[in-house]
């Protein structure tokens, strides 16, 4: 029987998680990944890859539950593992204020996350700015690690890996039966998607081996993850701005923002600078359609749009994508036929 053709646009942490989920849950499939640029240079690499979420407004809240459930559990059991220094997972504990009270104490995976409860006074007492916190130990992917263990666990189930720049999916259509667009900000362009737009983040690495509990602004502009090698410390949420060059004046706000949260960051010694471009969209796009290529009818699986919640929903969509492949093959005989 011959295998399946499915290629996999994107390598990363959407890309490559997908990848991995299709090539282990379907082996009827050859998987191939292909991407212009692979780590440490997506964008993936510079996410902080703490993990909570945001709300998409359209899509049903049981489906935005399972996904960050699925990928808090899938990231728990490597944290828990042999495994977790090399896949740069780790559990992190820390808290979330606000300025005022939000209008959701209990955001939707407050149940998923370990320990989630109210801030005491006492706690709220070192952020005199902040009404209303919450604490809790979630998981932090260092993506520069996990991206590199992905790749290691996608080859040995059957797939390969090639970098090479995807223009426009005509150029797939003769050579494999399943897309699966996992271009992120990419999809712009490569499925002409105007409802994608970059949302700017610059992320300095700081060296502060002291700092042990994450912080983060409700707000989500400013905040300081200690991690494994170093803290990251933001940041920046700059809607339509493509720039991908370090801004000084931004940097200089991060560090001043941050040292109010916590004073000991002006000690700290700034390890390196990142500029990433989040692919932004009012909701991710998680869906399967039948493209006309080149006079063949070809399944393209969407998975793309996650904005600032890569990571934290990677795995949970990765497999939902995976379904829609399977549902493909399913549907592939009755093609035939036409």
């Amino acid at each position: 029987m011959t295998s399946v053709r499915v290629v996999v646009v994107g390598a990363g942490v959407i890309g490559f998680s997908t990848a991995v989920c299709i090539a282990e849950a379907l082996p009827s499939c050859s998987v191939t990944l292909l991407s212009e640029k692979f780590s440490p240079d997506t964008t993936s690499d510079g996410a902080a890859g703490i993990m909570f979420a945001g709300e998409f407004p359209d899509i049903p809240l049981e489906r935005q539950r399972l996904w960050f459930k699925d990928s808090f559990d899938h990231l728990l059991a490597i944290a828990q593992s042999q495994h977790a220094p090399e896949a740069g997972v780790m559990l992190s504990s820390g808290w979330q204020i606000f300025k005022e009270v939000p209008a959701d104490k209990l955001p939707f995976w407050s149940e998923f996350v370990i320990g989630f409860r109210q801030m005491t006074d006492r706690e709220l007492r070192r952020f005199p700015d902040h009404t209303f916190g919450q604490a809790f130990t979630t998981i932090k992917c260092e993506c520069e690690s996990y991206l590199p263990w992905l790749e290691n666990r996608f080859v040995p189930a059957g797939g390969q890996v090639h970098q090479r720049k995807v223009d426009n999916l005509q150029e797939l259509s003769n050579s494999y039966d399943i897309i699966v667009n996992c271009s992120g900000l990419g999809s712009k362009l490569l499925v002409g998607d105007s409802q994608v737009y970059p949302v700017r983040g610059q992320v300095l690495k700081v060296e502060a081996p002291w700092l042990q509990h994450f912080i983060r602004d409700g707000d989500g502009k400013t905040y300081i993850y200690p991690g494994i090698h170093g803290a990251t410390i933001g940041g920046t949420r700059q809607e339509g701005d493509w720039r991908l060059e370090v801004d000084e004046g931004d940097t200089k706000s991060i560090l001043e923002r941050c040292s109010r949260l916590e004073p000991s960051i002006s000690k700290a010694k700034v390890l390196s600078e990142w500029v990433g471009l989040r692919p932004s969209r009012r909701n991710l796009r998680l869906e399967r359609e039948v493209v006309q290529l080149q006079g063949r009818q070809v399944p393209v699986v969407h998975n793309y749009g996650h904005g600032g919640w890569g990571v934290t929903l990677a795995w949970g969509t990765a497999l939902d994508a995976m379904s829609l492949v399977r549902q493909c093959l399913r549907e592939k005989p009755a093609q035939a036929k036409l």
